[in-house]
Parts: structure tokens; C-alpha cells; sequence
């Protein structure tokens, strides 16, 4: 088995693919554990990488055709003898191979023509299975198996804690009471769960006494929580555009509870211990879902689910979504929230 010295993976994006790459990186770490290795990743998830441990540098690259060659031609500079491409597109692919590095290895199904630009090519048994286990492949290729369950290794920065407790504290909250996060956006509409179910759901955990409900994602979620807090009769708590990617792991990991559509977020909470409640409608919770025991995963069942399609065709607009009630995902918080222990028992 080849021993390497300085390691590049590539995982440019997204949030919940980086994350769910995480493992990849730890089972890197322990094999090699003197290689330098860096993460070529979009600028805007560079923070959250800044938590991981294991790594030795944060490549950031701006997300434009110029960005992006010019951060790829630095690249040959370093001497890389292996580069990971989980990517698996033409860019990346392109990416690895301008390095100069002897050594790329990739997906053999990777897609654009891609696996052309690998010197190894790792096959993937079926499509079924959970990203971190598909991007394990990878690793366990190389002899770098985990050397028990797949960890993220991912932690709060010291100061995180702080910020996140006087951003909670001005709106009246300590961080360390019940409270739950709620993520009601999602990149394709297609797996956005109604706002009106999550303001009835929203009202309900706060009128049961449950916690505090707290809102949260980027700037450009801001219309989506805007809708929901607009059906809603009680107030909760909007932190929608007041965090950055980095500041994600200390919010989520102080969180009672997570619910939420199938997000970038989602797999931050799993990555910090967070119990998860995920609504899923055109994606595979087989593939995408929350890693890992101890979250729960609410679908419909239709028969054109999972379509992975950003468009829905079917008769019934988001029927996959529709029919899941805010009564069924009550229910699930309610039993996510009593088997979690108290906080001083949080491991």
C-alpha cells in the first residue's frame, strides 16, 4: 500500500456533501496520520471546514470560471502525490488532473466525463447507499478504513460558543434552555415542506411548552422564514441571516433538536450529536438522510417519491410533502424529545 505525504481532497460543495465527506477526511487522518492534507472547497463553506479536525489547510476558491483556474494553476505548486476527487464532475476532474499529481482517484461513475481524468477509479456497488458510505469507498480503496463508526470530527472553534450564546441572549434565550431549531428552507422548492405546516408545527411546540422555536439559515432564506413567521400566532425566534457557515456547528450543537426539510443544516446537526426530525419528499433518505441512529425521517410513501426532480410533475403538487400532516411531525418531536437525556447527561 502506497504511503502519501500530501494529500488534496476536493469537495467543493455543497454544505451537506462536505459534511457528509467529513468521515472520508478522519479515515485519511488516521491513515496517514503525518501527510499533509488540505480541502480545495467553495469560499463559502471554507468556515465550516476551519472546524474540522485532521486538516492542515482550507483551500477556498471563489466560485467563477477566473476563481477557479487561477486557485487550481496555485495548486501544481504544492506537490500533491494524491488527490481525492468525491466531486465527481468535469470541473473537479479538470481541477485534479491540473494539479500534476501522479496519483487521482475518484468515482468510476462519477459523471462528465470525469473518471477519464482519474488514474484510479473506485466503483460504487449500488447508487442506494448513504454518502458517507459511498465516499468511505474511497477511502477504504486507499487502506484508510474507519476504525469504528464514521466520524465527523467536527468542532466549535473557542469563541463560537460565546458568540452563539450572546446572539441567543439578546433575544432573550440562554443556550443552554430547551430550544429548536427549525431549517424551512431548502434549495430546490420541491423539498420544502409547506410554511403553513411549519408555523402550525412551530405554534404547537411552543404552546405545549416544549422550547423555543428557533429559525434559522442564510440571507437568501430570509422570504421563506418571513412566510411561515407571517402564519404564525405565537413569535418565534429568527436567526435567519445572522450566522455564517462556520457558526453552524455551535448553533446546532447547542440545540435541543433540529427540524427540518432536507438540508445542508441537517447534516450539521447530525455531525454535532443533534437528534434530527427531516422531512423528506423527492430525495432518498437511503441516500441523503440523516446519518447515523437516533434521528427520525418522515415521508409519504407516494409512489412517485423519490423522484430527485427540482420540478414536480405529479397531479397533486408536492403531494409527497402535502401528506406529510404537522400532526405526524408533532408526534416525532414529541419522541425525539423524550428520549433525548438532560443536558448534563449529553454525552
Amino acid at each position: 500500500m502506497n504511503e502519501y505525504h500530501r494529500i488534496l481532497i476536493i469537495k467543493p460543495s455543497a454544505l451537506g456533501d462536505v459534511v457528509n465527506a467529513l468521515p472520508t477526511l478522519a479515515a485519511l487522518r488516521d491513515r496517514f496520520p503525518k501527510a499533509f492534507i488540505a480541502w480545495f472547497v467553495k469560499r463559502q463553506w471554507a468556515g465550516l471546514l476551519e472546524r474540522a479536525e485532521g486538516l492542515n489547510a482550507v483551500w477556498s476558491v471563489e466560485p467563477t470560471l477566473a476563481g477557479w483556474l487561477r486557485e487550481t494553476l496555485r495548486l501544481r505548486t504544492f506537490g500533491f502525490d494524491l488527490v481525492v476527487d468525491l466531486q465527481g464532475l468535469l470541473r473537479s476532474g479538470i481541477t485534479a488532473r491540473l494539479t500534476g499529481c501522479p496519483a487521482r482517484i475518484g468515482f468510476a461513475n462519477a459523471r462528465e466525463g470525469s473518471p477519464w481524468l482519474y488514474t484510479h477509479r473506485v466503483p460504487v456497488p449500488t447508487p442506494d447507499m448513504h454518502a458517507v458510505d459511498r465516499y468511505l469507498l474511497v477511502a477504504s480503496s486507499l487502506g484508510a478504513l474507519p476504525r469504528g463508526s464514521p466520524e465527523f470530527r467536527l468542532r466549535a472553534q473557542p469563541g463560537d460558543g460565546q458568540e452563539i450564546a450572546g446572539m441567543l441572549g439578546r433575544h432573550g434565550l440562554k443556550v443552554e434552555a430547551a430550544w429548536i431549531a427549525m431549517n424551512v428552507a431548502a434549495r430546490w422548492p420541491t423539498k420544502r415542506w409547506p410554511p403553513e405546516f411549519f408555523a402550525a408545527t412551530a405554534d404547537r411546540i411552543q404552546t405545549e411548552g416544549l422550547g423555543l422555536v428557533v429559525l434559522l439559515g442564510g440571507p437568501e432564506d430570509r422570504e421563506l422564514a418571513r412566510a411561515v413567521k407571517e402564519r404564525m400566532r405565537t413569535v418565534p425566534i429568527d436567526l435567519t441571516g445572522a450566522t455564517t457557515p462556520g457558526l453552524l456547528p455551535a448553533l446546532l450543537g447547542a440545540a435541543t433538536l433540529l427540524l427540518t426539510n432536507d438540508s445542508g443544516p441537517m447534516h450539521v446537526a447530525v455531525a454535532m450529536g443533534t437528534p434530527v426530525v427531516a422531512l423528506f419528499g423527492p430525495t432518498s433518505a437511503i441516500r441523503n438522510g440523516p446519518y447515523g441512529a437516533g434521528h427520525r425521517v418522515l415521508s409519504s410513501g407516494v409512489p412517485c417519491s423519490p423522484c430527485f426532480s427540482r420540478v414536480c410533475r405529479n397531479a397533486v403538487k408536492l403531494e409527497c410533502l402535502l401528506k406529510v400532516s404537522p400532526e405526524q411531525v408533532m408526534d416525532a418531536i414529541r419522541g425525539q424529545l423524550a428520549r433525548r437525556p438532560a443536558r448534563g447527561e449529553r454525552p
